[in-house]
């Protein structure tokens, strides 16, 4: 918990980054559009991220922030595939970069824009391959060890829990891969989680408590319509019946950021995402520098701001977008600092104020999102009223909390499952209930197999986990890349009953099984045991090292 004097704050701030993507991985091709979806994300934000997050602790300035980060994306992050393919993507945005210095060498409204993308895109591409060696998530662990960040874990591919929980193993497995994953990752058990999606129903608490998990998050809506009508609101936490803390998100400071008419990043002054020169410029100019097949991009080189409701978007200007950014920053602090007074006057106790953010929003969707945050670490670190803590440091500090169940919820539109749950996506439960089901007792029919019934077993076990994943439900919802998502749907479920049926009838094919291991390589410690009948287990916490 930072505290810029030993006098007690007016308010508590948890800042919460919620870092996640979908595990995409071709290696069956060359090239794959989707898979650029964490190439943009490690450039635009966690690079960046990290880059501050970095400069802020040599400079000595007293952060704490939370931030998840899933399991599918710890395992793209680390995956040596991945990792050639983005350095060669970044070399490429290097080249791009430079020609269009040279492009816009005579257009002055853009010349000084291209110069940044060029040392933007070559300072990461030093710091990715040089300062961290293509390791972003030892990075990260670093900050951590070093105080600075809470690294907290998310069910194993991001499965949303109240629609498996017809299967309560299902719902099991997703935790019991996810905190082995971390102590793995990071050498000790974890301490809170990010429900994917902020997803809770009544008892998953109890489970949480038997991983080890002290402490997750809701939306708004799912504390404040606890069965007890907590005395605080949203801005103390609530210990569930099994033991665990809730922390609910606080509307003020999300809405400040998130809201399309209200937030920063609608600002004419920042740069306007949806322009950019891979549909702007002529193909043949482009064509080394997008899809193979010729399919315009997002390059990431954007040479216009928002400038309002308008198709005539006027050129981009770095130094005006980093004055609004500062703008807002101040603003923001100074409106924490008034909420937290006002909260504690009426409430006769300092308050939390949880305000959580998907971590890809600062850089990629608002570019300025991170120098926004830097600037408001280092006004957070330089005034007393209010003092950055993470759940454990404010736990810690405030160990006495009401005892209440939240209410089943979740984050998005009518908070109750339906981006998850709809005449679009409801084709997809019967199947994940069914091979879970089915999976269970395949662990039971084979307690201890060997060899490659045992190989067999696990990537029936990741092929289920894969289709789990609440990604591919929200983008077909969303109506955006609706064809792939519902294609790893059922070639995941398609993998795993092939498998299925291969088990039961003693026909497993060692070329294929070796092809879907190579394919859907999640997890390369998973056991598939973790659908076998559930024992009460004792959990010890492994402590940091």
């Amino acid at each position: 918990m930072t505290s810029p004097t030993s006098s007690a704050p007016a308010g508590h701030l948890c800042l919460v980054l919620h870092a996640h993507l979908p595990f995409v991985r071709h290696p069956e091709h060359e090239e794959f559009l989707e898979e650029d979806w964490l190439f943009e994300a490690i450039t635009e934000t966690y690079i960046p991220l990290l880059q501050l997050f970095e400069r802020l602790d040599r400079e000595g300035v007293d952060f704490r922030l939370t931030m998840s980060l899933t399991p599918s994306l710890i395992e793209m992050l680390g995956d040596p595939l991945l990792r050639r393919r983005y350095t060669r993507h970044l070399g490429k945005l290097c080249e791009l970069a430079e020609k269009e210095v040279g492009r816009t060498r005579h257009l002055p409204e853009f010349s000084d824009t291209a110069q940044m993308y060029l040392e933007r895109f070559t300072k990461a591409r030093y710091d990715y391959s040089k300062r961290w060696h293509g390791d972003l998530v030892g990075a990260f662990a670093r900050l951590q060890k070093a105080g600075r960040l809470e690294i907290i874990t998310c069910a194993a591919t991001h499965g949303y829990l109240p629609l498996l929980r017809l299967n309560p193993t299902a719902v099991r497995a997703q935790l019991a891969v996810a905190v082995e994953h971390y102590a793995q990752t990071f050498g000790r058990a974890p301490r809170g989680i990010w429900l994917p999606e902020c997803g809770f129903y009544p008892g998953l608490d109890e489970v949480l408590k038997d991983f080890g998990l002290r402490f997750f998050f809701l939306d708004s809506h799912g504390l404040e319509r606890a069965a007890s009508r907590p005395q605080f609101g949203v801005h103390a936490p609530v210990f569930c019946p099994g033991g665990v803390a809730a922390f609910g998100r606080d509307p003020a400071s999300s809405q400040q950021v998130w809201s399309a008419e209200q937030g920063y990043p609608g600002d004419a002054d920042y740069r306007e995402f949806y322009r950019d020169i891979g549909f702007d410029l002529e193909l043949d100019y482009l064509r080394p520098y997008i899809h193979r097949d010729g399919l315009r991009i997002n390059t990431g080189i954007k040479y216009h701001r928002i400038t309002g409701r308008t198709e005539a978007k006027a050129p981009y200007v770095r130094a005006a977008a980093l004055a609004k950014a500062a703008e807002h920053a101040a603003h923001f602090v100074a409106s924490r600092q008034r909420q937290a007074a006002e909260l504690r006057q009426r409430l006769g106790r300092a308050p939390v104020i949880v305000a959580p953010y998907d971590a890809e929003l600062f850089g990629h969707w608002w570019f300025e999102g991170p120098e926004w945050l830097e600037a408001v670490l280092r006004a957070l670190a330089a005034q007393p009223q209010v003092w950055l803590a993470t759940p454990a440091d404010y736990l810690a500090a405030q160990p006495v909390h009401q005892l209440a169940m939240p209410a089943a919820s979740s984050w998005g539109w009518k908070g109750h499952s339906e981006i998850w749950l709809n005449r679009q996506t409801d084709w997809i439960y019967p199947h994940l209930h069914h091979n879970a089901g089915r999976m269970c007792a395949l662990a039971r029919q084979f307690p201890a197999a060997r060899g490659l019934k045992r190989r067999a077993l696990n990537q029936a076990a990741r092929e289920l986990l894969l289709a789990q994943a609440s990604d591919w439900a929200f983008i077909i919802s969303r109506g955006t890349f609706t064809h792939y998502a519902a294609q790893r749907t059922r070639g995941h479920l398609l993998a795993f009953n092939e498998l299925h049926d291969a088990l039961l009838l003693g026909r497993l094919d060692a070329a294929r099984l070796a092809a879907l291991e190579q394919q859907d390589n999640i997890f390369p410690q998973l056991d598939y045991r973790v659908y076998a009948p559930h024992k009460k287990r004792k959990h010890h916490e492994r402590q940091p090292s």
